[in-house]
């Protein structure tokens, strides 16, 4: 059992050592590129598995966009991801990042994409200009007063802010978000 133990940690660790030195080599330029095409492929997953989401997210001020990995091991979990958001009305692309902390028991590499709609401007620019900090759990049914059942199958986590969360196996019912940071990317943003 140690023998295990240990030898997923160095794959772990040979895992998000390639994640950066790959990142490290891309320009800001073929990055952005990058995160534009994520976004989009993210977009049209959630599309496919949840339709309604698309009138939700064309019709809100603004939306973003994380792909993200995160890893635990026996009882620290940590996660990381890249990802955009884009003000509806302007136009406007925000490069952002994200790095989660979490505790509890368990192994393992998960891979899953956040999607984040913003009912109005208060709440899009909040997000992309003083960051994000979660600490808790959200789960709640999800229906706004404003667009019916476009919004089925995200969760509320703020006032004016509703998250979709894909996993390799469709959309998540249930989300975690312990200890999760969301902030702009000094590299990528002019």
């Amino acid at each position: 059992m140690r023998s295990l133990i240990w030898k997923a940690a160095l794959c772990l660790l040979l895992v998000l050592s390639l994640g950066v030195s790959s990142a490290a080599a891309a320009t800001p330029d073929k990055e952005r590129a990058e995160l534009r095409q994520k976004t989009a492929a993210t977009l049209d997953k959630l599309y496919e598995v949840q339709p309604s989401a698309r009138q939700a997210v064309e019709n809100a001020a603004g939306y973003a966009v994380f792909n993200n990995t995160g890893f635990k091991l026996l009882f620290f979990g940590s996660g990381h991801g890249r990802g955009m958001a884009v003000n509806n009305q302007s136009g406007r692309e925000v490069f952002m990042k994200m790095t989660e902390v979490q505790a509890g028991l368990g192994l393992g590499i998960k891979e899953f994409a956040l999607i984040f709609v913003f009912e109005d401007q208060g709440a899009w620019n909040k997000f992309v200009d003083s960051g994000w900090e979660f600490g808790g759990q959200a789960t709640a049914a999800a229906k706004d007063g404003v667009g019916g059942d476009s919004l089925q199958g995200a969760v509320s986590v703020s006032s004016g802010v509703w998250m979709y969360q894909l996993t390799t196996k469709g959309l998540a019912l249930e989300l975690a978000l312990k200890g999760t940071r969301y902030y702009k990317d000094s590299n990528l943003n002019n």
